[in-house]
């Protein structure tokens, strides 16, 4: 398969200009795809278009990953019923960063004619007044063609400031720059960016009288319509700091079967046959996740590690109470960092530790474990306590710190169930 048939058997394509095809057979194509810093991580959702900078690599041809240093200013009308909130340009600028460095990852930016790039839209306008870009750049497109977007028109009865009108016009500035200086002739999105990125196409036809190419992937949602890629608690970030990667894993892992052929041909980059083989496999006994299993683990090592991905893993048997004392001691602090996070966890005094605490006393005055003194007698007596994975029988067993794990954590559980993690100060 070349490019454009492998999005398309992935269902990676919503529309597209009617000669891309022929030009991604005949020759190589450099391509680019914006990515505003309006938040100091990407997410899944910003995923799909990564991928489609990755499939255009392996398939030879160029990517650009372009950071909206200058477009990150403005604000994207396009999907928002609202005026976006202005971030402050220090808080750009750090996004930027991190954004750039994700995009780094997932790229390859040494393989010859087909090596990834990085580029910054603020490059584009950091030495341009104002009345140098109305006389040079907004006469260029008419404000009937404009207002003929949808991005602008969802938005004329709520309320549009003339700040996000004219991020068409910056965003197909962008294209044509990128057109001149690099090469680029292909411009890629999501299909809520068809009118902003073909506003570039125009562009480039009127200033430079040259053809360009344009291509959007539909929007990722689940069955009921809803955007795809959002938890219980929002976005699911990339970055591990926002994004546990255990809360990564488990999100993958929990993936409604309706969905599971969809996200292995939008997010996996194993072959055609591999992919049918695993949703084949699936189907056979689907109350194993067989096909869930593998798609997370992919996805979790691409996007973290390794190691990462086993750290969660580890995790989700100690925290589901398949994982025995072997299992919790293998993992790392920041393993255990990661579970304290997702069961009831209770910080502790280390100089109050030092000195040693009554098990009863931990459980019951110390922290809530459980309601009463008595409770945790009674708990104690049914072996239902235990101390790091060790069952405990001894009422008067005193926790210090010869009990802790990387010199920060103990887990105590009260019956199968009820699990907390100390965590020392």
């Amino acid at each position: 398969m070349n490019f454009i048939e492998e999005l398309r058997w992935r269902g990676l394509i919503q529309d597209m200009t009617p000669d891309l095809e022929e030009a991604a057979a005949n020759e190589q194509l450099t391509a680019y795809i914006g990515f505003d810093p309006t938040a100091p991580s990407l997410h899944i959702g910003n995923m799909v278009p990564i991928m489609l900078l990755v499939h255009l690599q392996r398939h030879g041809h160029k990517p650009i990953a372009l950071v909206g240093g200058a477009t990150g200013r403005i604000g994207d009308p396009s999907g928002k019923d609202a005026e976006r909130q202005l971030l402050d340009l220090d808080v750009l600028d750090a996004n930027m960063v991190k954004v750039g460095e994700q995009l780094r990852s997932f790229l390859d930016f040494d393989c010859g004619s087909a090596s990834a790039e990085m580029a910054n839209n603020y490059d584009f306008y950091k030495d341009m007044g104002a009345l140098e870009f109305l006389r040079d750049v907004g006469k260029h497109l008419t404000v009937n063609y404009l207002l003929s977007k949808d991005s602008v028109k969802n938005r004329l009865e709520s309320g549009l400031s003339f700040t996000e009108f004219s991020y068409q016009l910056i965003q197909g500035y962008d294209f044509k720059c990128l057109y001149e200086e690099k090469g680029c002739t292909l411009q890629m999105g999501g299909s809520d960016q068809w009118g902003n990125i073909t506003a570039g196409v125009e562009f480039i036809r009127r200033m430079l009288g040259k053809k360009a190419h344009a291509l959007t992937t539909p929007l990722l949602t689940k069955p009921d319509g809803k955007k795809y890629g959002k938890s219980e608690g929002g976005n699911v970030w990339l970055d591990p700091a926002m994004t546990s990667p255990y809360q990564f894993y488990q999100f993958w892992l929990n993936s409604e079967d309706a969905m599971l052929e969809r996200l292995f041909k939008t997010f996996s980059l194993k072959p055609k046959t591999e992919i049918e083989d695993i949703l084949a496999k699936h189907q056979e006994d689907p109350g194993r996740r067989f096909g869930q299993k593998n798609l997370a683990e992919e996805i979790t090592v691409r996007v973290h590690s390794q190691e990462a991905y086993q750290g969660a893993v580890q995790a989700s048997e100690l925290i589901f109470g398949k994982g025995g004392r072997d299992t919790l001691l293998a993992l790392s602090a920041s393993d255990l960092d990661m579970v304290s996070k997702e069961i009831r966890h209770f910080e502790v005094s280390k100089n109050d530790l030092s000195a040693g605490i009554g098990i009863i006393s931990l459980m019951a005055d110390t922290t809530n474990i459980v309601n009463s003194r008595g409770e945790a007698q009674r708990a104690i007596k049914g072996n239902a306590v235990s101390v790091n994975k060790e069952k405990i029988n001894d009422k008067d067993l005193i926790i210090n710190e010869q009990h802790l794990l990387h010199d920060k954590f103990i887990m105590i559980e009260n019956g199968k169930k009820n699990k907390f993690m100390i965590v020392v100060d």
